[in-house]
């Protein structure tokens, strides 16, 4: 769907570790639908992805956390893997920054490992959601509905469960985050 989300822009907050193909095919698929998605990171100049079993490739960092303004952006990604959101979870400007979407009732996409981030900023309460299995007892204790699902929406939040859903978490990404794209030029139009 090109040019869906012209104007928007996408924050995707990752560190070291992060699921590679996680990052790169939703990322992909943003820019395709014309939105700016933007690399943000607490870990320097690059971060380094995890392909299946070992090390993957380096990418840049378009904007260090410590300067990131969630203000900044429309909606926020955050890729799995199980390193990356086990840091950043233990990270409070990671934490502090995904608030400010939650608060702000931005919408936010979230796979595999993804989530564990969300249980810190208090954003999977009365939700339903889905992740990685080893995070549902995580989730459920921490409020949400855990279903195994490819793909879960639920007030603007998007789950899905590994790199298999890609193609339908992709979907239902950009759909969510044209839909709060709409609604943003609504309010600004009134």
């Amino acid at each position: 769907m090109p040019n869906e989300l012209v104007g928007m822009k996408v924050a995707i907050l990752v560190t070291n570790g992060f699921e590679q193909s996680e990052l790169t095919e939703p990322k992909k698929a943003l820019e395709d639908a014309g939105a700016e998605a933007s690399i943000i990171s607490p870990a320097g100049e690059q971060v380094r992805g995890w392909e299946h079993t070992d090390w993957g490739a380096k990418f840049r960092v378009d904007v260090a956390l410590n300067v990131a303004r969630a203000a900044d952006y429309d909606a926020l990604l955050l890729p799995g893997g199980v390193m990356n959101p086990d840091q950043l979870r233990w990270n409070p400007q990671a934490v502090a920054f995904i608030k400010e979407f939650v608060a702000g009732r931005k919408p936010i996409a979230s796979i595999c490992h993804g989530p564990w981030t969300l249980i810190e900023a208090g954003a999977v309460r009365g939700r339903k959601v889905t992740s990685w299995p080893s995070l549902r007892t995580d989730l459920t204790n921490a409020g949400a509905a855990w279903a195994d699902a490819e793909v879960i929406v639920d007030q603007g939040l998007v789950t899905s469960r590994k790199p298999d859903d890609l193609p339908a978490f992709n979907q239902k990404m950009i759909e969510v985050f044209a839909t709060g794209q709409a609604q943003v030029r609504q309010a600004k139009a009134v």
